[in-house]
């Protein structure tokens, strides 16, 4: 067994339990090996099933001896963020009050992907309730780059677990940008499905209609690997499509040549390592064979960052109006303040939002119709340290400042592709995403990976 097995790719590692040179068995091992050695600095697990991972990995390992494979992930130990339900195992969406809570059956992503052979080693520690901090009692993961850096939230524990070697990829969920802000900062690839490409049936929301769950790995191709297993009609959530799934990884090669890259000319307060991110992905792309177009972003999409808190603030207090504010005593001071916006939000109000997320949907799909695809930072700021985050605080400005590439897209439901893009002085990974018109995942996975054949940001491993 190669000594850096933890920092494989998830198709590698794929190929080699498919080839029998390497078992399931001791690939759970020795992930459970390197979590042993890592995470008590880390932090990003919540909790850890080793005994489940093992037995579930000799299953699995009896099934290939005798012939039976079922599929890419055969074998191939991931984990999952901590608000997808796992029957028997707790599930508390980082927060205290549900430390308790164990669910009698598996969230739909979590049963598919069991029933396509991966080994769950665990559940990955989040932010409160999904928003933007960490329950004070709960200790927050480090970014396995530099410890002074922010993880990204809200899949704090994903992208450190991932890019750390503590799994070889991971489940995320996406409301304002929590799949987007891990994977830059910890040079990740991580998709945000269109909204009801993939079910969201067992998952504990923060708002039901800006919710996207969704792969975090370390490759376009790992990523197309784990979507194809996840996306598709579920009985159990009414809003996943019954759109036929396309064969991601198959689909992944047809590249970029000739496709037309939208590039917004209009783009706001960004630094230069996001200009420069930003400007990796222009040559790139070029040298693949796409065509970038000068594009403008609509007034809509810029007025996204401000409306999406007090949108989500309503839908979150809706999804804990059992618990909140009942026994408001439990939470943290965060949610708390989101709650009590979502609360205090009268009924027109909600209807102005209402109005101006449609017409940012379909100025959107105008902007799509025009291009194939759509090239957009991740942030302003590309990387933020955990002394610049506390700096910047909560007001209005700030918020929106951080939310104000990643939101609008959760607002349209429209599907990115995060990919990193660089490295800062510091050492610490920038990236960009992709957008593509609904359900179009194919596309900016085939851009991602074309994206990767001509640049390595992704072969990139922290120095753990």
């Amino acid at each position: 067994m190669p000594a850096d097995l933890h920092y494989l790719s998830l198709d590698e590692v794929a190929r080699r339990l498919k080839a029998r040179k390497l078992s399931s068995v001791e690939a759970t091992q020795s992930m459970l090996d390197r979590v042993a050695k890592v995470d008590p600095k880390l932090k990003s697990y919540a909790t850890l099933t080793p005994e489940r991972a093992l037995a579930d990995a000799a299953r699995l390992d009896a099934e290939a001896a005798a012939g039976r494979s079922r599929g890419a992930l055969h074998g191939v130990p991931i984990a999952v963020k901590d608000l997808c339900n796992t029957a028997g195992v707790a599930t508390a969406a980082g927060m205290a009050i549900h430390r308790s809570n164990v669910p009698a059956k598996d969230a739909t992503v979590v049963a598919r992907l069991k029933e396509a052979g991966a080994v769950i080693l665990g559940k990955l520690q989040m932010t409160e309730g999904a928003y933007g901090a960490h329950h004070p009692s709960i200790p927050a993961p480090l970014n396995p780059w530099n410890a002074a850096y922010w993880t990204g939230s809200s899949s704090s524990g994903s992208g450190a677990a991932t890019a750390a070697g503590l799994c070889f990829a991971s489940l995320g969920s996406d409301t304002g940008g929590s799949i987007r802000f891990p994977s830059t900062m910890n040079g990740l690839s991580g998709l945000k499905p269109t909204w009801g490409r993939v079910s969201r049936a067992g998952v504990f929301p923060l708002g039901e209609s800006l919710d996207h769950i969704g792969p975090m790995a370390r490759s376009a191709l790992d990523a197309a690997l784990v979507l194809s297993v996840i996306a598709g009609a579920d009985p159990d959530d009414a809003t996943a499509t019954g759109l036929p799934v396309p064969d991601y990884a198959a689909a992944i090669s047809t590249g970029v040549k000739g496709r037309r890259i939208g590039l917004p000319t209009n783009l706001r307060n960004l630094d230069s390592d996001s200009e420069q991110a930003l400007a990796g992905a222009v040559e790139a792309f070029k040298k693949a064979g796409a065509t970038i177009v000068d594009v403008t972003l609509p007034q809509s999409f810029f007025q996204a960052s401000y409306d999406w808190v007090p949108l989500c603030a309503v839908e979150a207090a809706v999804a804990h109006v059992e618990t909140y504010p009942k026994h408001a005593g439990d939470y943290g001071p965060v949610l708390a303040g989101l709650l009590d916006t979502g609360l205090k939000l009268s009924g027109v109000d909600l209807q102005r939002l209402l109005l101006r997320r449609a017409t940012l949907k379909g100025e959107l799909d105008k902007l799509l119709a025009s291009v194939d695809l759509l090239l957009l930072p991740v942030m302003e700021r590309a990387v933020w340290s955990l002394e610049a985050l506390a700096a910047g605080g909560r007001e209005v400005e700030a918020v929106a400042g951080r939310l104000r590439y990643t939101a609008p897209m959760d607002m349209s439901g429209h599907p990115t592709l995060t990919l990193p893009g660089g490295m800062t002085r510091d050492a610490v990974p920038t990236g960009f995403q992709i957008a593509a018109r609904a359900f179009d995942e194919a596309a900016i996975l085939a851009a991602g990976h074309a994206y990767q054949q001509l640049t390595d940001w992704h072969l990139k491993r922290p120095p753990l």
